[in-house]
Formats: structure tokens, sequence, C-alpha cells
């Protein structure tokens, strides 16, 4: 076991800035912090788990509280991608029960329970079925790596195959990430 945790906290928080002039790489922890004039720190909280649409931030367990109050979903995911000068685009991928198929009136009914609980700023841009959501062996929704495909970044630096509980389901988000990429959103 010791050899999946070792790599997976250092590209957690070792990876993201690399080391330089002889000294080690910066820790990354992923909480939001703001430095204020008095050089005192004030943290906002986790940076990867959250949405910001519109200026409204909220966790994204907020939204699956939402949508897995449906009986017709078994599983979803929420990726907030936040564009430098350009719109935020934000999925929401659902597995829906055996059967089930996602048609008009069921992103509707989507909406709605997102409408209703949170608030229309936090409806989708696009909802997605899918056949599973990606997790980790401690079941944990892997939120951050998908995201950053999305971004363009390549799977073998975003995600570790041996840490993840259901790897075989990657190849589908890579395709649908590229799929994104090249619409240029």
């Amino acid at each position: 076991m010791a050899s999946v945790v070792v790599p997976i906290f250092r590209i957690s928080y070792f990876d993201m800035y690399p080391a330089r002039d002889g000294k080690p790489a910066p820790w990354r922890h992923g909480d939001w912090l703001k430095v204020n004039d008095h050089g005192g720190c004030i943290i906002y909280g986790r940076s990867d788990a959250t949405i910001n649409r519109h200026g409204l931030r909220m966790g994204t367990s907020e939204l699956y509280s939402a949508v897995e109050a449906l009986p017709e979903v078994l599983d979803s995911m929420v990726i907030d991608l936040e564009y430098l000068g350009r719109e935020s685009y934000m999925p929401l991928f659902v597995v829906l029960r055996d059967g089930l198929a996602l048609d008009d009136a069921m992103r509707g009914k989507l909406n709605g329970a997102i409408r209703t609980a949170l608030s229309p700023r936090f409806l989708p841009n696009e909802i997605v079925q899918v056949a599973e959501i990606p997790r980790t062996l401690s079941g944990k929704k892997q939120e951050l790596p998908i995201k950053k495909l999305m971004l363009g970044q390549p799977m073998e630096k975003v995600i570790n195959k041996e840490a993840m509980a259901n790897p075989g389901c990657l190849d589908w988000y890579v395709a649908f990430a590229g799929q994104h990429l090249a619409k240029g959103r």
C-alpha cells in the first residue's frame, strides 16, 4: 500500500510547482488563501471541490446532495472549468438507474432539483449521462483530475490509475475532454 500512497502524496502536494535552485518543490495544499497587507492569511477553503458560478462559491457536495436525492440518479460529478477572460463551463456527469436514459424530461428534472435546492446560477452548461464516475480506492470522486484533463493536461500526469477503484472508465473521460478541447471552449 505504501508504494501507492507515496506517489499520490507527492503528486497531490508537490508536483504543481517544480523544485528550483536546489530547493525542494513547494507544498501545494489546495486551499484558497489570501495574504493581507499585514502579512496575515485568510484561508477560504478547498479549491478543488468548489464551484464559482457568476461570483457565487459553493462546495460540490451541495450540488450532489440536490441531484442524488432524485431516485433516478445513482451517482454524479460536476466540474467547473474557469477560464481567464471567458465564461466558465460546467458539465454535470450523471449515472442513472438501469434502463433510464437522459432525455429532455430527465434534464428538466435535474435542473429543477438544482434550481430549487440551490439557485439557477448553479445550473450546469451541459448534463451528460455516463456509465461511471471515476473514484479513488477510498471512494472519493476524481473531480480535480478530470478537471485537469478537460483543461488539456495529459492523463498520465494527472491521474494515478493504480489508486483508482475503476480506472476502466477513464477512456471515456479522456475522449470527452478531447472533444471539449476541440470545440475550443
